[in-house]
C-alpha cells in the first residue's frame, strides 16, 4: 500500500511544500471521504432527540465525520502547496446556493410564520443556517486559513517548510484554547445556551485544526510503520471511549463539538483511518460525490420525517429506514445527475 513517504519524495526536506507532487483525484482520499459521507447521513438518520445511550453512543461514534473531510482538505494543500482559493470557492459556494434556494423553500412551505427579511435570509446563507449547511461556512473559513497560512508561510523560500509547520501547529493549539474556553467565556456575558451550541458548531480555529492535522500529515508524517499502523486503531478506540462517557455521562465539558475529548478522538480517528489506506471503488465513488450527497441526502431524511410515520417503527429500526433510504436516493440522484446533465450542470451541483 502506497503511503505517505512514498508520495512525497524521499528529499522532500530540502523541498519546498509546493515541490510536492499532487494528483487531480486521490484513491484512497476519495475512499476517506466516502466513509465520511456514510458517516454523516448516519448522523442525520438518527431518531431526534439523542436520549437512548446506544443513539448517543453511535453519534459519538459517527462524530469525525466532518473532521475527515477538513483533515483531507489539509494533506491535498499541503501536497500541492497552493490553495486554488478562488477555485474552491466556486467550487463550495455555486452548488451550496442551488441547495440553499430549495432547502429555503422547503422550511417556508413548512413553516408559514417564516422570517423573510433580507438581512435575516442573508445571515442564513452566510452561516449556512438552513437544514445542516453550517459546514459549508465552516469549509469555507478553512479553506481560507489555509490560504493564509501557506501565503504567510511563503512556498518556494528556503525555509517556508519549517516556517509553515510552525504555523499549523500554532494554529491546532489556538483551536484546542477556542474549543476549551470560547464557551465559558460566553456564558460570562450571559450568552443562552442555544447562542452557545450554534457558536461552538461554527467554532473556526477549532476546525480548521483538523485541516492543520492533515496538511501536517502530508509533510511529516511516516506511517509504514506496521507496529504504528497497528497501534493506532487501539488508541483511537480508547480515545473514542472516553469521548462517548464524556457525552453519555456528562463528564466535564461535554459538548458534542469542540471538546479537547472530541478532538483527541477525531484527530486519531483520521490518522488511523488514513493509514489504513482505503482504497474501495465503491467508496471512492461515493467520495469524489460527497458535496453533492452532503447537499441533497438531507431533503430525503426531512422527507421521511415530515411526512411518514417513520417514527413509529421504533429507534433503531427507523434509523435503519431512513439512512438506508437517503443512501439508496442520494447514490441514485448522483448517478442520475452524472449520466444526463451536461460537465457544467455537474459542476454546480457538486457532483
Amino acid at each position: 500500500m502506497m503511503t505517505v513517504v512514498e508520495r512525497i519524495p524521499a528529499n522532500a526536506g530540502s523541498l519546498s511544500v509546493a515541490q510536492a507532487p499532487a494528483r487531480s483525484r486521490d484513491g484512497v482520499i476519495d475512499a476517506m471521504r466516502g466513509i465520511a459521507i456514510l458517516m454523516v447521513i448516519g448522523i442525520h438518520s438518527l431518531p431526534q432527540p439523542l436520549d437512548a445511550i446506544w443513539a448517543k453512543s453511535l453519534d459519538a461514534a459517527l462524530r469525525p465525520c466532518v473532521p475527515v473531510f477538513l483533515f483531507a482538505s489539509g494533506y491535498l494543500t499541503a501536497l500541492s502547496g497552493r490553495v486554488p482559493f478562488a477555485k474552491r470557492l466556486k467550487a463550495a459556494l455555486i452548488p451550496y446556493a442551488i441547495a440553499f434556494v430549495a432547502a429555503y423553500a422547503y422550511m417556508a412551505l413548512h413553516n408559514p410564520a417564516m422570517d423573510h427579511r433580507i438581512g435575516t435570509t442573508l445571515a442564513r446563507f452566510g452561516l449556512g443556517y438552513v437544514f445542516v449547511y453550517y459546514y459549508v461556512f465552516v469549509y469555507v473559513c478553512c479553506t481560507f486559513g489555509l490560504w493564509l497560512v501557506f501565503a504567510v508561510g511563503g512556498t518556494g523560500q528556503p525555509a517556508s517548510r519549517k516556517r509553515i509547520a510552525a504555523l499549523l501547529i500554532l494554529s491546532i493549539g489556538c483551536g484546542l484554547l477556542a474549543g476549551s474556553y470560547l464557551d465559558p467565556a460566553m456564558s460570562r456575558f450571559g450568552a443562552s445556551d442555544a447562542l452557545l451550541d450554534e457558536v461552538r458548531m461554527r467554532d473556526i480555529p477549532f476546525w480548521f485544526s483538523f485541516a492543520a492535522l492533515g496538511a501536517l500529515t502530508a509533510m511529516f508524517a511516516d506511517l509504514s510503520d506496521h507496529n504504528m499502523r497497528r497501534a493506532l486503531p487501539g488508541a483511537m478506540l480508547a480515545a473514542y471511549m472516553v469521548y462517548a462517557a464524556v457525552r453519555i455521562l456528562g463528564l466535564g465539558d461535554a459538548a458534542t463539538y469542540d471538546s479537547t475529548a472530541f478532538f483527541l478522538y477525531a484527530a486519531l480517528f483520521c490518522v488511523a483511518l488514513f493509514a489504513v489506506q482505503p482504497s474501495s471503488p465503491l467508496l471512492g465513488w461515493f467520495g469524489s460525490g460527497s458535496y453533492f450527497i452532503y447537499l441533497w441526502h438531507i431533503f430525503v431524511v426531512m422527507l421521511l420525517r415530515d411526512h411518514t410515520t417513520l417514527h413509529q417503527l421504533g429507534g433503531i429500526a427507523s434509523f435503519a429506514v431512513c439512512g438506508g433510504l437517503a443512501i439508496l436516493l442520494s447514490a441514485a440522484a448522483l448517478l442520475a445527475v452524472r449520466q444526463f446533465a451536461s460537465a457544467r450542470l455537474c459542476r454546480w451541483l457538486g457532483a
